[in-house]
């Protein structure tokens, strides 16, 4: 009896330290993932790993290309930045504007390459990177202009409607002159902005400058408000609010960059010039308003 609970005893000994042993591997498998999931986005960079772009279809600034690469003034110079710290492996993910912020959260892709403007309230969502370009917003108007309008103002003084996108910071200048709600129609982006114009639904649309220029080369029937009075606008790159150090190393890249020959050459290629090129002004200061 003494012998078989003796063997009982070394069985139960093998048996635990078996599930010890068991543990403990399964505690370093869980420490590993737990690990790689917790690697930064600058690391991920730095390792060259793939990178999620996430932008909506609103050329120049970004849009995807036939096959779906990420193409536009944004993203190309998104892409020679990244390069230059670590990383050429890019998968583009496409939204509507009003999802760019909520799938960045969400973690749908790591960075919004969307030419989005630096404003107070998108900065308590997401980390802006320092300025891309500064450019002033336009008014799209039926060809002729027929109801002279040149500024929101305009729009509120003739009780008439403005047509912007979901989420586009129009709105916010709109209600801020004291156009009403019920004034402003918001629809998904460009295209439905110049249908709106087009069909009378609306007496204007509010956009950024290049998108509407392209949508004039491409309709002849509407055209940019002459002399259209708006302050300027800082497109950036947007990320996590915890990525902190992938923002501050994108700004050391962006800040030999900026200028450069070779942002030049992606500048000139989407109609940007050099009285484009960022004037100064510090993401800090846009961010306080």
């Amino acid at each position: 009896m003494v012998k078989r609970k003796q063997e009982n005893n070394s069985l139960n000994s093998t048996i635990l330290k078996g599930i010890a042993a068991s543990g403990i591997a399964a505690m370093a498998v869980a420490s590993f993932a737990g690990s790689a999931s917790a690697e930064s986005l600058l690391e991920r960079i730095k390792n060259g790993e793939t990178i999620r772009l996430g932008f909506s279809n609103e050329p120049p600034g970004a849009y995807p290309g036939a096959n779906g690469e990420p193409l536009g003034v944004l993203n190309e110079m998104t892409l020679d930045v990244l390069e230059k710290m670590g990383t050429t492996k890019i998968e583009p993910i496409v939204t509507e504007w009003g999802s760019l912020v909520p799938g960045l959260q969400a973690g749908r892709f790591d960075i919004i390459t969307a030419g989005m403007w630096i404003k107070p309230e998108r900065c308590r969502n997401v980390l802006f990177s320092q300025p891309i370009a500064a450019e002033k917003g336009a008014l799209l108007v039926p060809k002729g202009n027929p109801e002279g309008l040149h500024s929101y103002q305009d729009v509120r003084d003739k009780a008439l409607t403005l047509v912007t996108g979901a989420g586009y910071t129009a709105i916010q200048d709109a209600q801020k002159v004291g156009i009403s709600d019920d004034k402003i129609m918001q629809v998904a982006g460009p295209p439905e902005i110049a249908q709106a114009v087009k069909a009378g639904r609306a007496a204007a649309g509010a956009l950024d400058y290049f998108t509407a220029t392209g949508l004039v080369k491409k309709d002849h029937s509407v055209e940019l408000a002459d002399s259209f009075t708006a302050p300027a606008n800082y497109p950036a790159v947007a990320f996590p609010l915890n990525q902190q150090a992938a923002v501050d190393a994108f700004n050391a890249a962006l800040k030999e960059y900026i200028g450069s020959d070779e942002m030049m050459v992606v500048f000139g290629k989407y109609g940007y010039g050099r009285a484009n090129l960022p004037d100064g002004s510090k993401t800090a200061d846009l961010c306080k308003g």
